[in-house]
């Protein structure tokens, strides 16, 4: 099944729903930074949440970044996601590996560490980019984006995202975020049985596993409560935005005396991009260019 957005609405508008299935993309993360089984857990939950969080934006290219900091051995992790439906990250222990943890799942809350902070920043596309920081509750990924939108936006959510990873590479990914707008939040009833019906699944990537689509599992949660499934589907990517071009900005910041030593030294320039693992070379006549260009401009 592609990699996929799908948006619902419920009880006449009261409840939001956004489903993503993200299995390739996540995949794609894993094979590009050679990922350990929980780490490509980790990664592949905190793509989904940026993507789920970023659906709900307006301004055309607006994007949001996620980045955990935890005191576990994956040391923590940063995704950057866009309203357009294109997504990367990477985590900054990509090798790190623990033993499953007690329900025989993937340990990506020990991995991360139950000590530390979630920051989410985002780029509507003007101004200054909103930014907010909470405490990480469980490392789990999903529990702390679920405590970020409900202490920083105030709006009660629940929120599942999950990654079935084998020694094939990842067979299931996705997530689903479910939020009561202001005008429900006051039906106790509602929010009850919404309450209800989340805490009795054992998670997401068990239903894509079934082989559910995702308006089914909408269906299944939502069709009694006056399901509306928007007919609008996003397709989803791992993209980076990195290039030769802006390696070789970067390379020139750093002044004539730099470039010089590295065309002595080493006859050129390496750069590997932290967000997709690209290695980028620039020789030593691409470096010569560069003194060139900065002499010119400094005349």
């Amino acid at each position: 099944m592609a990699d996929q957005l799908i948006k619902a609405t419920a009880a006449d508008g009261g409840i939001r729903a956004v489903g993503v299935i993200s299995t390739k993309l996540t995949e794609e993360a894993r094979a590009r930074h050679n990922l350990s089984y929980v780490a490509t857990a980790a990664l592949g939950r905190a793509m989904t949440s940026g993507l789920l969080l970023a659906s709900n934006m307006k301004r055309e290219g607006s994007r949001v970044n996620l980045r955990i900091k935890g005191n576990g051995p994956l040391r923590g992790l940063l995704v950057d996601a866009g309203l357009d439906g294109t997504v990367r990250g990477y985590v900054d222990c990509p090798e790190v590996e623990l033993p499953p943890n007690a329900m025989n799942k993937l340990d990506v809350g020990r991995a991360i560490g139950r000590e530390g902070f979630l920051y989410v920043v985002r780029d509507v596309g003007y101004g200054y980019p909103y930014s907010s920081t909470v405490e990480l509750v469980s490392g789990e990924v999903g529990d702390d984006v679920a405590h970020y939108l409900v202490n920083s936006e105030q709006t009660p959510s629940a929120l599942l995202v999950g990654v079935f990873v084998g020694a094939q590479g990842v067979t299931a990914a996705g997530g689903l975020l479910l939020q009561v707008m202001p005008k429900a939040a006051r039906d106790e009833a509602l929010v009850t049985t919404l309450e209800s019906r989340v805490s009795k699944l054992s998670g997401f990537t068990p239903l894509l596993r079934a082989g559910k689509t995702l308006p089914e599992i909408f269906e299944e949660l939502l069709g009694d409560l006056g399901l509306v499934i928007l007919p609008e589907i996003q397709m989803l990517r791992f993209d980076c935005r990195c290039s030769f071009n802006r390696v070789l900005g970067a390379l020139k910041m750093l002044g004539e005396a730099e470039l010089k030593d590295m065309i002595e030294k080493d006859d050129g320039a390496e750069a590997t991009c932290e967000f997709c693992s690209e290695v980028y070379q620039a020789n030593s006549d691409h470096l010569a260019q560069l003194i060139e260009d900065l002499r010119t401009e400094s005349v």
